[in-house]
């Protein structure tokens, strides 16, 4: 489940970080002569759109386009209440409102002088996008980027080390508790520390990792953590005794 608040540290992730990003795709659409790049995003395939953007969408489905020459654009379908939220914590400047993606890009393609798109991992782009998209008069060509640099592997680092040390510090204290309560000491010592998504499964014995059903957890236990910090994931195992 989703926390509550995104927030943007830019002395943690530079808007530079983004510049370099949208630079190597720009690079990327300049060697196959194509005007825009298309990048899918929802709330479960949201690390492209993040990676470029610094975008995470909560229960929403958008489309990223991100021109040879411009500025990058969100189409949606959040309300525009959030729109100064979005670009709290995004790079976006354009925001278009889109209960209907496809004729929103469509219209925006329309506007440019479009004849050609590129997208982002055409094979997997969801079919309900694909095949409006391939019915148009608009030529779509399948992208590939690198997706990892330094600061992307910066932030699942640090990812990881607060897992590490959140269960170094908590661990001792499940013995006694049942799974729920420990559960729930976890989730706010991760909540606190930024995590916007967490799963805990727990271990004991010769079992593997589990939810929570409400067994009581011995002097041996293992818990396996996979937490989202700022849109990066890290998985965790840690058992008792440390």
């Amino acid at each position: 489940m989703k926390r509550g608040l995104i927030t943007w540290d830019k002395a943690e992730l530079p808007p530079s970080v983004f510049e370099a990003r949208l630079a190597k795709a720009r690079k990327a659409l300049a060697a196959q002569d194509l005007p825009a790049l298309l990048v899918y995003s929802d709330v479960w395939r949201s690390t492209e759109g993040r990676h470029l953007t610094n975008y995470m969408p909560y229960w929403n489905r958008s489309l990223i386009v991100i021109p040879r020459e411009q500025a990058p654009v969100l189409l949606c379908g959040l309300s525009p209440r959030v729109y100064p939220w979005i670009k709290s914590v995004t790079i976006f400047d354009e925001i278009r409102p889109a209960s209907k993606l496809v004729p929103t890009l469509l219209q925006l393609c329309s506007e440019r002088g479009w004849t050609r798109l590129g997208v982002l991992d055409l094979p997997r782009l969801p079919h309900e996008i694909y095949s409006p998209l391939a019915a148009s008069n608009l030529g779509i060509s399948d992208v590939k980027l690198e997706l990892t640099d330094e600061a992307e592997v910066a932030m699942h680092r640090h990812a990881e080390q607060m897992a590490h040390e959140i269960l170094t510090v908590e661990l001792p204290k499940g013995v006694g508790l049942t799974d729920y309560q420990f559960s729930g000491r976890l989730e706010r010592a991760f909540r606190r520390a930024g995590a916007e998504d967490l799963v805990l499964l727990f271990g004991t014995g010769n079992s593997a990792p589990r939810p929570a059903c409400g067994g009581m957890l011995g002097d041996k236990y293992s818990v396996a953590v996979a937490l989202e910090y700022r849109g990066h994931w890290a998985r965790v195992t840690r058992g008792l005794p440390l």
